[in-house]
């Protein structure tokens, strides 16, 4: 919220220095964002007027002017304003004057000079010379009573500061000039000039019937008839530069007068042409499908969740948030409907948004303004009304529906001072709560305070501890350090931390990203094969309107945003937490009830296994290289990887991980109908893994460098294709105890050539659909050097269970 220094003066002037007052709000709680002077230096710039404009001689565009600036003579000054006229006073820079620093940062002197020959003894100056504003089509005009030679800076207050305050959603009554004012009045203890508005005469007795059928929506609804008002009045100047420095220009002298008051006491009215009202008004929640054109030109439909104002015959406002074009007042409108009310925050809350746009009356309905004083603030908006525009004014209407009940709310001082951190007195905290106008009792050991209408904001007792420490102020609290043991957590020496996983990963070439947990309800579907995935209330993209079950989507759109800019290579990875409905789950401090919420690392890679080099012919990653990557990082641990099938991995080239007997993840290639989907020329190969899995590692355990030497056998038998790597280990491992097998190593996979028609095949040549293993055997025993006889019993041992479980026979 922006304001001028000078109005909050007006109601609270402490003896304090522009600095020292934004100090003072600051620490009080309402944050002073920025300071900022209403005008640049400058110096010797006073009221002038125009007595004579005639044309200069030598030139088409340039006047010659004789300006009266309260001295003995006239000033000659030359000037190519076009509304540069007899009889208008204007700003005029004398000779020795420095206008406002330009670009270079320097001022500009005023000096004698001549302009095609004639001699110019000064300037006569436009807003934006002056830096007042971006008007450049003349001249400034000044008022008709400026006194002549006056200080232009005297006579516009422009050494005048704006304050922008940077308000927390519970400050809704801070949002006004004189909320702020009586702030301040709590702070320092200067005294508050507090405004009271005379009833206006009433001239005749004419009402405009309203009916509330929606008391949750509208509490308070009040309102008047003045007729016979003159839309076409000017705005006084102190009311169009008051706007302006509040950040608001000026529109139309009602719309102005409704503005004013805003700023003024916090409260949104809004003013109805009343001759283009049908019958009364009805404030109601919408019905579907009714429209309605705003005041900014645009045309919404409205539904049963957003509050509107109609007549007999269409909605003519969108309650709290902004009018309607069809009753707007306009320079015909002669009578006038001025309504003031208590729109409830809830009912107002958000529905601004849903259009697109916010308004000043919908940001201070949603946080709460005073239901108690519409029929005074109703006084203040028809008085200036009259003062500017005239006009007759009629009885008000004050119909009371639904009014908030206030609460009292009880502070005990020993829990104010153990939260703030310093020792406070019952006698202290009563007079913070005091000098903030809240009406209290006393009790012992405890202040009950019964909140006022326009304090929407206490209801707790923390609320009323905030209000104690703001008036304190926070640059009085003391600094405490903290006295508590210091326990470090250490972590076991079989678990890792997530930042080794990241650095692991870095370590194999990929790179981290970071993704929404929000996403496309059609890869839930598609990718994680989630029928029913967890939607959100109030998705911030359309296209993120679920929570994820894998992390699988975020990095092929992460892959397809690199591709699209022509990366050759891509090896990303992320640990992040997935979201899966589970109701085992309970609510605790940490857990959701009905939420499982666990945390997963998933890695892609696409492109040339290798980067850019020369050692080894180029070639694409593939299953083995992503495999590879996964028994790296879950090394010395050894995992199991069976067939299996995954919804975002081809069917035929995706692996259950399996660690220690349980499935923690799966790794394959992209399934070529997302392959299809996602446009892309090259399959890349994923994996997803529990990150607890990953996490856990054994503990480095002492073992004695054998002392008898190893044996090593090759084997090479042919297997039906459909033999897997882990059955053939498997074979092996049950053939030979562990004592005394040492590996069991694969590093030959060989399939026979088809045989040609008419050619002899082979007498070593395999039946279709075999396929011949080469393994190689590392024997040894810790007790003694095995014998010719111990390793050929191995052997054999090995042989037969390879036949026996795999159906193997040796190749010959």
């Amino acid at each position: 919220m922006q304001f001028p220094e000078s109005w909050l003066r007006e109601f609270c002037n402490p003896p304090l220095t522009t600095a020292e007052l934004a100090e003072t709000l600051t620490m009080g709680g309402l944050e002073v964002e920025e300071l900022q002077p209403v005008a640049p230096p400058f110096t010797r710039i006073v009221v002038g007027e125009i007595k004579e404009a005639q044309q200069h001689p030598n030139a088409d565009r340039l006047r010659v002017c004789q300006v009266d600036v309260g001295q003995a003579e006239l000033l000659t000054i030359v000037c190519g304003a076009p509304n540069a006229r007899v009889g208008i006073k204007v700003p005029c820079a004398l000779v020795g004057a420095e206008l406002p620093p330009g670009d270079d940062g320097k001022p500009f002197v005023i000096k004698v000079g001549k302009l095609r020959g004639v001699e110019s003894q000064g300037m006569l100056c436009s807003a934006r010379e002056l830096k007042l504003s971006e008007d450049h089509g003349g001249l400034l005009e000044l008022a008709a009573d400026a006194p002549l030679g006056a200080d232009i800076r005297v006579h516009l207050d422009l050494d005048d500061t704006l304050f922008t305050l940077k308000l927390t959603p519970n400050l809704a009554h801070a949002l006004s000039v004189y909320g702020v004012a009586r702030e301040l009045a709590a702070l320092t203890g200067a005294p508050l000039q507090t405004p009271t508005f005379a009833p206006v005469p009433q001239a005749h007795a004419d009402r405009l019937p309203v009916t509330v059928s929606a008391p949750d929506l509208c509490g308070r609804f009040s309102g008047r008839i003045v007729r016979g008002v003159n839309p076409k009045a000017a705005t006084p100047q102190w009311m169009i530069d008051r706007l302006a420095r509040c950040g608001q220009r000026s529109v139309a002298p009602l719309v102005d007068i409704s503005n004013y008051v805003m700023f003024e006491l916090g409260r949104p009215s809004h003013i109805f042409d009343l001759d283009k009202i049908h019958g009364g008004l009805e404030v109601r929640w919408g019905q579907p499908g009714e429209q309605l054109k705003l005041l900014n030109g645009s045309t919404v439909t409205v539904d049963g969740q957003v509050g509107v104002i109609a007549d007999e015959r269409q909605v003519e406002s969108l309650a709290g948030i902004m009018g309607g074009d069809a009753t707007a007042v306009s320079d015909g409108t002669q009578n006038i409907y001025i309504e003031a009310a208590f729109w409830w925050p809830k009912a107002i809350a958000g529905r601004s948004r849903r259009y697109n746009f916010s308004t000043d009356a919908g940001h201070r309905f949603e946080r709460g303004v005073d239901p108690g004083h519409t029929v005074e603030h109703l006084e203040r908006i028809t008085a200036l009304v009259q003062q500017i525009c005239g006009g007759a004014a009629g009885p008000i209407d004050d119909v009371q529906v639904n009014l908030p009940v206030a609460r009292p709310v009880t502070l005990r001082i020993a829990r104010a001072a153990r939260v703030i951190g310093m020792p406070l007195s019952q006698a202290q905290c009563a007079d913070a709560l005091a000098r903030l106008g809240l009406p209290l009792e006393q009790g012992e050991g405890t202040v009950t305070v019964t909140p006022p209408s326009y304090r929407f904001d206490l209801t707790l007792e923390e609320d009323l501890i905030e209000e104690v420490a703001r008036m304190v102020g926070y640059d009085q609290l003391p600094t405490t350090p903290p006295l508590a043991p210091i326990t470090p957590k250490l972590r076991a020496e079989s678990r890792r931390s997530a930042f080794a996983v990241r650095r692991h990963l870095a370590a194999l070439g990929y790179q981290e990203t970071i993704n929404f947990s929000f996403v496309d309800e059609r890869w839930e579907h598609g990718l994680a094969g989630n029928p029913q995935p967890i939607k959100l209330l109030n998705p911030i993209a359309s296209q993120m309107g679920v929570m994820r079950s894998s992390l699988l989507g975020s990095l092929l759109q992460v892959l397809k945003f690199n591709l699209d800019r022509r990366a050759e290579r891509v090896r990303v990875f992320e640990l992040g937490r997935v979201f899966l409905r589970d109701a085992s789950v309970a609510d605790t401090d940490t857990t959701v009830q009905g939420f499982d919420q666990p945390m997963r690392v998933a890695g892609l890679v696409c492109g040339p296994a290798d980067m850019l080099q020369w050692g080894r012919k180029d070639q694409a990653v593939d299953f083995f290289d992503a495999k590879g990557d996964v028994e790296a990082l879950l090394a010395p641990r050894q995992a199991r990887f069976e067939p299996a099938t995954h919804p975002a991995m081809h069917p035929g080239r995706c692996a259950r991980v399996v660690l220690d007997g349980r499935a923690i993840g799966y790794v394959g290639e992209l399934h070529p109908q997302w392959r299809q989907s996602w446009e892309l020329a090259q399959a890349p190969v994923m994996f997803e893994l529990e990150l607890d899995a990953v996490l856990e590692r054994s503990v480095p355990q002492f073992k004695a460098v054998p002392k008898h030497q190893s044996a090593q056998r090759d084997l090479a038998v042919v297997v039906a294709e459909r033999t897997t790597h882990a059955r053939l280990q498997a074979a092996i491992a049950s053939a030979v105890p562990a004592t005394l097998l040492r590996s069991a190593i694969l590093f030959d996979v060989y399939r026979a050539k088809p045989v040609k028609a008419g050619d002899a095949a082979p007498a070593t040549a395999m039946a279709a659909g075999e396929k011949s293993l080469a393994v190689r055997l590392t024997l040894g025993s810790g007790d003694a050097t095995l014998t010719e006889t111990d390793i050929d019993a191995a052997v054999q041992a090995v042989v037969a269970q390879l036949v026996a479980q795999c159906g193997a026979r040796l190749r010959v």
